[in-house]
């Protein structure tokens, strides 16, 4: 009691102490380059959790102690820290952070500030990027950046995504861009089973990524840059105690759409009254209620965790992590596991003159692939049959069957849930990647960095096709099948370069890069077809290759005074794809821009912090996609069919390829005017780009005469296409406060796309409707792939009348002359509008994105919607059909020109909301562990005019798409 008493005397003793040293404090922070007052400061005593934030005048008043440390911090501004000492007033002067104000951005073999950028580039951070349930770091950027479209192969999880930036820049060979992942290019091509290459990075290793666009931008990367570079930069290790983070999420996929077919009650009705029904065809239909496509969907769940560990460990910066991924697909059968680990190192020696950075990245993938012929079956077969029959011979599914053979009638379709249950489709992939890069800078000539980069990229695959000798079929022999295969690449990368950095008098700054790099490809390809080996032909294939990149390339930056910008690059490349005559490629760039906001006119100006003007040209070549040695004789072996016979023994032949001698590079020349902006203290900024490029000597499929090669068709360099357009970025923050911030980022480019030359056309765009029916080609004057049909004749109410066309060149005849070029699958404009909104500690994020003047074949609807295909007229199977037969009322389907009809093409703009993410951050939700709960719903919702399941179709061809899931995102991030 005594101690107690002692204790409370001695508080009341100490307590007018205390509040005597305790002061008030005010003042007002101001912006040093304008001298302007700045609402929403944050000013805090250090190490307490005591604080204010500065009012809409800057102004601000807080409680203090003697001695106290006062902490002024404000996001885009140096932080500040000014010991207490009784001061009645502290007016303080904060100035902008050049350490993030001035970006850096990966331009290849190094980096440069944002201000002296002089190529089209743009960077998003790891802050800005998509969030949900993404497992491909393509998605992350999907209706981020103007002019690059993502679209997504299907609703499978885990599939590939089509990139194409700034339009398609080739018919024949490949439009995607160069991947580049800390500095080594990745082969975009993968290896069998695997759903997508990019699949071997965790999104949640991803640091940034910069899309390079102009070729002034793309051309240190020559060749492979030819349409577009993405670099990928993985978050690295820093000098600081460890801190760690753990995320995990869970996610609920649901299948939203179907296709619209007939319900088992309306089919009844056609086939009761279709003229060619009878009895034995009536009998024919089943008592049940079937809706086949909720047979084969599910709702569908997946999981992601990773775990990261991020600081130093005897003075050596490095970051580990580990991942994991599972999601079902929405089709049963379908599920992609994903395991990922990384490790970096970023070890310096020397007062930091020899800096390492070492990456080793490594997956493995099992993918269960669910038979996608179970999408058309389910779209054609018969509603009124019931999935099980447990008389049926084929284990238990209901299946047509011809009375003659006992099997399944030839043509008739097969139950879909058998498809999907009696078939495994299964791989296992595993990939790592390797990279060490050293930059040495010179002891005797420091302006100088010595760099050495070396990488190996690795992928072995191996699957397997085993399907049950239950599954319904018409082939009298089957017994089953079982095809396997393994697959093998590796790319191997081997840099070395100099790098010049001098400034002199700080007027005259210089950055020259000279180097050398060498990047080979070797796969090894091995499969087995046992249905080949029963029928007595070639039931192994081999396949082995190898390409060649070999590169000189040299770059010089040169900066006057920050206002006015010279960038000249030029790279060699040869591949050993072309003839050594033609093998060489020199594909030079020059840019220019102007920093306007450093010249004493704007200066001045407060609201002007960022003014540039850029101008661009550059050459890019491109043979991604082309065969290996097409200049080289190749032979290949007949089949045992075919063998040659001499007395009673047979051998085997070999024929000869088409030769392709004089193929050379297919050359893109891009121009590029831009300007960049930033105002009122970069709340308001973007950039404004118009461009157009050229492709000479496009590479494309041609006829050959007779007798003068070893076949028909070869490639050649024999046209030119056009794109040229308009890109526009807009960067906004209407509102920040202490406790709300409100930012939108808007995006619209529009693209025009022109074949300017071809001599031939080029028929392409295969269409299931028929028989080898073909809707799109290439032809002069006209966008790649645009669709080619007939121009459909409607009645008065705007109704198809069935088989009648518009007599295009009058002759009274219709036939393929009166065909016409009608609208293409690509879009005119983009865009994407996003934004993010936060209120204390709660935060939302909207992405939203929108094609406009795409254009897509329902094929679907085309192939299945005629009466004559519900009753077969040789086999004892019926039908279902499309829903659009109800309004079309379509008969005859032996006329091939009705599939090729305008009627199917179909007007494909969209908009969409992709994403929505709201989360709720709790800072201190145990002693420095930082909390983020979050709920994510993806791919919310779509407006459309188009008819069919989704009107992003890659290619505008829609036959049977995967749809894509809407998907519950429930997620906690964890740091510590």
């Amino acid at each position: 009691m005594k101690t107690v008493l002692n204790a409370l005397l001695f508080c009341l003793i100490m307590l007018p102490a205390i509040l005597m040293a305790q002061s008030t404090v005010t003042g007002t922070v101001t912006d040093k380059a304008n001298a302007m007052p700045l609402p929403g400061v944050n000013v805090i005593i250090k190490g307490t959790a005591r604080g204010t934030s500065t009012d809409f005048d800057g102004k601000y008043s807080l409680e203090v102690n003697q001695g106290e440390i006062i902490v002024i911090s404000y996001l885009g501004y140096t932080t500040q820290e000014i010991e207490f000492t009784g001061q009645a007033s502290i007016d303080i002067v904060i100035e902008e952070d050049a350490s993030q104000l001035d970006e850096v951005i990966l331009v290849g073999y190094g980096s440069v500030k944002k201000d002296d950028l002089t190529g089209a580039a743009d960077l998003i951070k790891s802050d800005d990027f998509n969030q949900g349930p993404l497992v491909s770091a393509q998605q992350l950027i999907s209706g981020k950046i103007a002019g690059v479209s993502v679209t997504s192969g299907s609703g499978s999880p885990g599939d590939g995504q089509n990139i194409i930036i700034r339009g398609n820049g080739s018919l024949s060979l490949s439009s995607n861009p160069l991947i580049v992942l800390d500095g080594v290019p990745l082969d975009g091509g993968g290896v069998g089973g695997s759903r997508n290459p990019l699949n071997l990075i965790n999104p949640n290793d991803i640091e940034s990524m910069t899309v390079l666009k102009d070729a002034s931008a793309t051309s240190i990367y020559g060749s492979r840059g030819a349409n577009g570079v993405i670099m990928i930069t993985t978050k690295k290790g820093k000098d600081t105690d460890f801190r760690f983070s753990a995320t995990t999420s869970t996610t609920v996929h649901t299948s939203i759409d179907r296709v619209d077919v007939l319900s088992a009650d309306q089919f009844r009705d056609i086939v009761n009254s279709h003229p060619n029904a009878n009895a034995a065809t009536i009998a024919l239909l089943g008592n049940s209620n079937t809706n086949w496509q909720d047979e084969i969907y599910q709702t569908a769940f997946g999981q992601d965790h990773s775990f990261s560990a991020l600081g130093s460990a005897f003075g050596v910066p490095m970051r580990v992590s580990l991942g994991h991924s599972d999601h079902d697909g929405n089709l049963i059968g379908d599920n992609f596991q994903r395991t990922t680990a990384s490790l970096n190192l970023s070890p310096k020696f020397f007062d930091d003159h020899l800096k390492f950075d070492i990456s080793a990245r490594g997956n493995y993938t099992e993918n269960t692939f669910a038979d996608r012929g179970a999408i058309g079956n389910a779209n054609s077969f018969d509603p009124t049959q019931s999935v099980y029959d447990p008389n049926s011979q084929f284990g238990g599914y209901f299946s047509w069957i011809d009375a003659s053979t006992g099997q399944q009638p030839n043509l008739a379709g097969t139950n879909p849930v058998a498809l999907l249950n009696l078939r495994d489709d299964s791989s296992e992939v595993r990939r790592y990647i390797l990279n060490a890069k050293a930059d040495y800078k010179l002891h005797f000539f420091p302006d100088i960095t010595a760099t050495i980069s070396t990488g190996i990229d690795k992928s072995n695959s191996n699957g397997r096709t085993l399907v049950s000798d239950l599954i319904p079929t018409s082939d009298l022999t089957w017994n089953g099948s079982r095809n396997t295969y393994s697959n093998i690449s590796t790319n191997q990368l081997f840099d070395a370069y100099f790098t010049y950095t001098k400034s002199i008098k700080d007027v005259h700054n210089i950055n020259a890069v000279a180097g050398y790099s060498y990047q080979s490809f070797e796969y090894d390809n091995f499969s087995y077809d046992s249905e080949a080996e029963e029928d007595g032909n070639d039931f192994e294939f081999i396949d082995k290759s190898k390409n060649v990149l070999l590169s000189y390339f040299g770059r010089l930056n040169y900066d006057y005074d920050g206002k006015y910008l010279v960038t000249a690059t030029l790279r060699a490349d040869a591949s050993s794809k072309l003839n050594p005559d033609d093998r060489w490629g020199y594909f030079p760039s020059v840019a220019l821009a102007w920093n306007l906001h450093n010249e004493d006119f704007l200066n001045a100006s407060n609201n002007v912090n960022e003014l540039k003007l850029r101008v661009g040209y550059g050459e890019v070549g491109n043979v991604n996609g082309l065969g290996d040695y097409l200049f080289l004789t190749r032979y290949t072996g007949s089949q045992s069919t075919a063998n040659y016979q001499f007395g009673n023994s047979f051998y085997q032949t070999y024929r000869p390829d088409p030769l392709n001698e004089d193929l050379k590079w297919e050359i893109g020349n891009t121009f590029n005017i831009g300007i960049d902006y930033s105002l009122f203290n970069r709340r308001i900024s973007g950039s404004v780009n118009l461009y157009q490029k050229q492709t000479k000597d496009l590479i494309a499929s041609a006829s050959v005469d007779p007798f003068t090669n070893f076949g028909s068709q070869i490639e050649k360099n024999i046209g030119d296409m056009q794109n040229r357009g308009v890109e526009f970025t807009l960067n906004l923050i209407p509102i920040r406060t202490d406790d709300f911030e409100w930012s939108i980022n808007y995006n619209i480019s529009l693209n025009e796309n022109e074949i300017t030359d071809l001599p031939f056309v080029q028929e392409t765009g295969g269409i299931s409707a028929g028989t080898g029916n073909n809707v799109q080609l290439h032809t002069e004057g006209e966008a790649p792939y645009s669709f080619y049909v007939f121009q459909q004749v409607y009645d008065t109410s705007g109704k198809p009348i069935e088989g009648a066309f518009v007599d295009r060149n009058g002759d009274n005849v219709i036939n393929d002359a009166d065909k016409y070029i009608y609208k293409d699958p690509y879009a005119d404009i983009l865009m994407g509008l996003n934004t993010n909104l936060s209120y204390k500690k709660w935060d939302l994020a909207v992405v939203t994105r929108a094609n406009i003047g795409n254009y897509a074949y329902n094929d679907v609807s085309a192939g299945n919607s005629y009466l004559d295909g519900v009753i077969p007229t040789t086999n004892n199977f019926l039908s279902n059909l499309h829903s659009s037969y109800l309004d079309n009322g379509f008969v005859n389907q032996s006329n091939e020109n009705t599939f090729l009809s305008s009627h199917y093409i179909e007007d494909a703009s969209f908009f969409k909301i992709d994403n929505i993410t709201l989360g709720y951050t709790l800072d201190n939700a145990i002693k420095d562990v930082s909390l983020r709960l979050y709920g994510s719903v993806q791919n919310v919702a779509t407006i459309t005019d188009y008819k069919g399941l989704d009107p992003e179709i890659t290619g505008g061809i829609d036959s049977n798409f995967y749809p894509r899931p809407r998907s519950f995102v429930f997620g906690v991030n964890v740091d510590f």
